[in-house]
């Protein structure tokens, strides 16, 4: 047996394995303390299925938290940065075009060493270690402990990198360094930013993996527990706790694996279609396509593995204004409090959702409340809906051959539903392969 949970900033979702079988399943929301409502989540399910904490042999845990508290600008800790590059890069310092209100809230100190390799691997100039441990004392005078390490050309020598942790170590025992060398790839400042990002995250993650640990000993399982990576994979809590950054992107890349386990589809597109955004991405042999770009994260550019995804303002909640000659949709959207603000659900608000019932995709709420809209209205929204996914698809394909399309997240009833065979045209991205409409994840 094998429990799966997804910890999202509105709700907890959590399944019971046996196997390849889905046994139990149950959602909940998503509460200020992270281990209450993952124990809710996980105790439901083991009810259900009445099975024994002592059963499980693994739980498997996604989270949105790092990501949103980068975004959020919360619970970050203040970073010195280490740059070993001297004499090479003392034109573009440290945080280079980063947002302002994020660079000072992070930006503790920084310093340029000398040393640093060529691209071949040679030293360019030797470790100034003298310097070194001057930066070191200063950063621990300002009580600053979250410290990132980045050299030239690390990714092709990183001897310099691991020789300046131990000299940070030595000067300041607590540290909790990041080395860009063991989080991105070439591209010194793009790794820089990753590494910096990683530590501010540090001290949250250790907050967060503890939660995690804690709600697994209410339960009183003894089973291991991993965290989802941004790849598709899974890694230890330990590891977890040193490299949060990896698990950025496991939202969409948890329902891009979701979905080809489901649907049994290795090769295909994904789009997972929540309340205020729709991700799109590609299935390669079952896992996401790695991104060949930088990838922006909080309006910072960075370098390590992502998957490639496009992220479009369209979601169940969306807003939707009728004109004469154009229908808007999003992106604003009324997120989590769908039932309470939509048409269907007595509100007052017309959104993607309320458009899929007057439409005829899906029946939710009370229909009668969407009778006013005249059917052509609701006929073009439902078009532009369909025409918006559909521009996204073809941004994600690299060729014109036929690719089946999955849909997934439980906005996915804005394209699909009762009549979803009809769904079969040029609209979504010449997709001509049957749809696999409300698969979950």
């Amino acid at each position: 047996m094998r429990v799966g949970v997804d910890v999202g900033g509105t709700n907890t979702d959590a399944v019971l394995m046996n196997g390849a079988d889905v046994v139990a399943a149950y959602k909940t929301p998503t509460t200020a303390n992270i281990r209450d409502g993952i124990v809710a989540a996980v105790r439901e399910v083991l009810k259900q299925a009445r099975i024994e904490a002592g059963n499980v042999r693994a739980v498997m845990i996604g989270t949105t938290h790092f990501t949103n508290a980068l975004v959020e600008r919360r619970e970050l800790a203040k970073v010195g940065a280490i740059r070993i590059a001297l004499p090479a890069s003392a034109g573009v310092r440290p945080f280079a075009g980063w947002p302002p209100p994020l660079r000072e809230q992070i930006c503790g100190d920084v310093h340029l060493i000398g040393g640093g390799y060529h691209v071949n691997g040679r030293i360019s100039e030797p470790l100034d270690e003298r310097a070194l441990r001057g930066a070191a004392r200063s950063l621990h005078a300002a009580g600053i402990d979250a410290i990132a390490i980045s050299g030239m050309f690390t990714p092709v020598n990183d001897d310099m990198e691991r020789r300046a942790k131990q000299i940070v170590q030595d000067e300041i025992p607590n540290a909790s360094i990041s080395c860009s060398g063991d989080i991105g790839s070439l591209g010194l400042l793009e790794r820089e930013n990753a590494a910096i990002m990683n530590a501010s995250l540090r001290r949250l993650a250790s907050k967060v993996i503890s939660s995690f640990g804690q709600a697994l000993k209410t339960l009183d399982i003894q089973a291991p527990l991993f965290i989802s990576q941004n790849d598709g994979t899974l890694m230890a809590a330990e590891r977890a706790e040193l490299y949060p950054v990896f698990t950025f992107a496991s939202g969409p890349t948890n329902s891009m694996r979701g979905a080809a386990y489901l649907s049994g589809a290795t090769n295909a597109l994904v789009a997972d279609i929540g309340g205020t955004t729709t991700d799109i991405g590609m299935l390669v042999d079952g896992f996401p396509r790695e991104s060949s770009m930088e990838v922006d994260i909080g309006g910072v550019r960075t370098n390590f593995r992502m998957p490639d995804i496009l992220a479009i303002g369209l979601g169940g909640g969306s807003h939707v204004s009728l004109h004469k000659d154009e229908v808007t949709i999003g992106p604003q959207s009324v997120g989590y409090r769908l039932m309470e603000q939509a048409l269907v659900f007595g509100g007052e608000q017309l959104t993607a959702s309320d458009i899929a019932v007057a439409a005829g995709l899906v029946e939710m709420g009370e229909p009668a409340n969407v009778t006013h809209l005249r059917q052509t209205d609701a006929s073009r929204a439902a078009d532009r809906i369909r025409e918006m996914i559909g521009d996204g698809v073809d941004r994600m394909k690299t060729s014109a051959d036929d690719v089946p399309l999955i849909l997934v997240g439980g906005g996915a009833v804005i394209v699909s539903g009762a009549n979803a065979g009809t769904l079969r045209d040029p609209l979504v991205g010449g997709v001509k392969e049957p749809l696999e409409p409300g698969v979950r994840h």
